[in-house]
C-alpha cells in the first residue's frame, strides 16, 4: 500500500509540472528578428547578417537584434584525431 501511494504521488507530481519552453534563440545564427503584434511577439533567429534581417523587417513592426546565444564558428585549432 505504501509503495502504491508513493508511485501515485510521484506520477501526480510529474503530471503537474509545467511544460518546458523551447529555446527562443537558435545558436546557429548570429542575428534574430523580433516581431511585435497585438497578440504578442516572437523572435526568430535564422539570419546570417544584419542586412539580411533588416530586409525582412522592412515595413513591419519588427527589429533586428544580435543573438546573445550565437555559438560562433568553430575555432581553427587542431582537430582531435582520437587515440593513435
Amino acid at each position: 500500500m505504501r509503495a502504491a501511494t508513493g508511485s501515485i504521488l510521484a506520477i501526480a507530481a510529474m503530471l503537474a509540472a509545467a511544460p518546458a519552453r523551447a529555446q527562443t534563440y537558435d545558436p546557429a545564427y548570429p542575428v534574430c528578428l523580433q516581431t511585435y503584434g497585438i497578440g504578442g511577439g516572437s523572435i526568430s533567429c535564422g539570419y546570417t547578417s544584419m542586412e539580411q534581417c533588416q530586409l525582412s523587417a522592412s515595413g513591419r513592426a519588427a527589429q533586428c537584434i544580435v543573438n546573445p546565444f550565437f555559438a560562433g564558428s568553430p575555432g581553427r585549432g587542431r582537430a582531435y584525431r582520437g587515440p593513435q
